[in-house]
């Protein structure tokens, strides 16, 4: 399983932003797709994830919740990231992941636990 991201760019305090993330096999057989971001000078940490089914989701990150939707579109094979109300501490790189075998989002969001990811996108946002 092959996954790739993108959608990231500069955008102003309070703007929004759509990132997607692609997978090169069938979305249906994806399993769930959790996004994580990394700002400079710090860890990766789990943003938000979504179940194979699409039907649950989790959001990781303290305050993104009520900005954050994630979501699949199966016939497109595409995982999004809706972000809206963006704050310059959303600057970061944002990568999408999958461990392969899990068909719903975990507890809590370990970047070691997932062996699958996209190459990253870019979200600046300026004050």
């Amino acid at each position: 399983v092959q996954l790739q991201a993108f959608g990231g760019g500069l955008v102003q305090l309070g703007g929004s932003l759509r990132l997607s993330c692609t997978s090169s096999t069938n979305t249906s057989t994806t399993y769930a797709v959790t996004w994580f971001r990394q700002a400079p000078g710090k860890e990766r940490e789990g943003v938000s994830c979504i179940s194979r089914n699409g039907i649950s989701s989790t959001y990781y990150v303290d305050g993104v919740k009520n900005r954050f939707t994630v979501s699949r579109d199966f016939a497109k094979n595409t995982v999004y990231l809706q972000m809206n109300s963006l704050k310059p501490e959303d600057t970061a790189v944002y990568y999408c992941a999958t461990d392969g075998r899990s068909n719903f989002c975990p507890g809590s969001a370990l970047a070691t636990n997932y062996n699958v990811w996209g190459q990253g996108t870019l979200v600046t946002v300026s004050s």
